[in-house]
């Protein structure tokens, strides 16, 4: 059986809000609650024309209000960018809100060019450590803060049973906890695709998902390096991953790779430097002219993503599954929106869902 969870970046199209996107993506989230899928996280990104999540916790309490069951989490929060207690508490809340259905996954990488980082870090000097540098230990404050370094199979905390980490400040001892308290602890991800983070994942005990959709290669020996050298937990007991990918289905293979058309070329574009704007439209896409290095990256993309009908791409998700030995995978929805759509809605995305889920029984089980 394989599960499918969505990952999604918040597209913004020509002529469209920030907040008509998020009510589009809303839409997204409610036809995948509706199908089985099992969760559905949100990207970090920031000073991109074509994407409107730049703060997961924000977009997560909004989508958890209008939801009820599906899990909603961050894919992830680009721990960097952020100082730790301000991410621990900022998930100890969403926890209490919405108990046993929050993820936090973590990333390294900054989400946005080298400016727009260092301005997020509110750094004023070139002096200034690089927060990427103490990442790891980043990662286990976030962990030790949230209980989320403890089984999330045990009993919920006790009043005296708060998660706190052990400071020495000018020789004085402090302890510091995550506030709110909480009685559970969110389910904390180590996102990457690199051998870096799949060996900090399994050193850390802690489950781990290969970004796949950002095409980079190195899944096999990745996935090998967090299996072979994980260190069980009180958290995890054994090894617990998946991997993301980019998909797109329509009724006809033509059709899916048309309304994909947008997406291949923002992420052609992004790749060669080009001018950020918003996503094109289906039809402004169709017709617009491509550099060579433009029209070669479309090409290359639109091989390694899974984009077909919905028999193909099952069956392409089902081999990868069990090519890398994983259960779940979470799929990236990239079809794009014909200028005539409503502003606020997604259609192509919220197809792709519903014809996944036609060929997988297994999401309504």
């Amino acid at each position: 059986m394989t599960q499918l969870s969505v990952l999604d970046l918040i597209p913004v199209r020509t002529g469209q809000s920030s907040g008509d996107a998020v009510a589009a993506s809303l839409g997204l989230v409610r036809t995948a609650e509706r199908l089985g899928f099992t969760r559905f996280w949100v990207a970090e990104h920031h000073n991109m024309p074509a994407v409107a999540s730049t703060s997961p916790s924000t977009l997560i309490a909004h989508f958890a209000a209008q939801t009820s069951r599906i899990r909603l989490g961050s894919g992830g929060v680009m721990l960097p960018n952020h100082a730790p207690l301000s991410i621990a508490e900022q998930f100890a809340l969403l926890e209490a809100m919405h108990p046993g259905r929050i993820d936090l996954g973590l990333g390294r990488a900054p989400g946005s060019d080298p400016v727009t980082s260092y301005m997020l870090r509110g750094q004023r000097t070139t002096t200034d450590a690089d927060p990427a540098e103490t990442f790891p230990t980043d990662v286990e404050t976030v962990a030790a803060l949230l209980g989320s370094d403890r089984s999330l199979a045990s009993e919920p905390f006790g009043e005296d049973d708060q998660p706190a980490v052990g400071l020495n400040i000018r020789a004085r001892a402090y302890e510091l906890k995550a506030t709110p308290r909480i009685r559970t602890a969110p389910e904390m991800w180590l996102l990457g695709s690199s051998n870096f983070s799949a060996t900090l994942a399994a050193s850390l005990g802690m489950p781990f998902v290969f970004a796949n959709h950002f095409g980079q290669p190195g899944i096999e020996q990745a996935l090998e390096l967090y299996r072979s050298r994980f260190q069980p937990s009180e958290a995890l007991a054994a090894p617990k991953t998946f991997l993301t990918v980019n998909v797109s289905v329509a009724d006809t293979d033509d059709e899916a790779q048309l309304v994909t058309l947008p997406q291949l070329i923002s992420m052609a574009r992004l790749r060669t430097g080009g001018a950020l704007t918003p996503q094109l439209t289906i039809d402004q896409a169709r017709t617009t002219d491509l550099s060579v290095a433009e029209q070669e990256l479309v090409l290359e993309q639109s091989r390694r993503w899974l984009i077909g009908t919905a028999e193909s791409v099952e069956r392409r998700i089902r081999a990868l599954a069990e090519q890398y030995g994983v259960d779940e995978v979470m799929v990236s929805p990239a079809g794009g929106a014909w200028a005539a759509d409503p502003f606020d809605a997604t259609p192509s995305r919220e197809r792709t869902l519903e014809l996944l889920a036609s060929r997988f029984p297994e999401l309504a089980a």
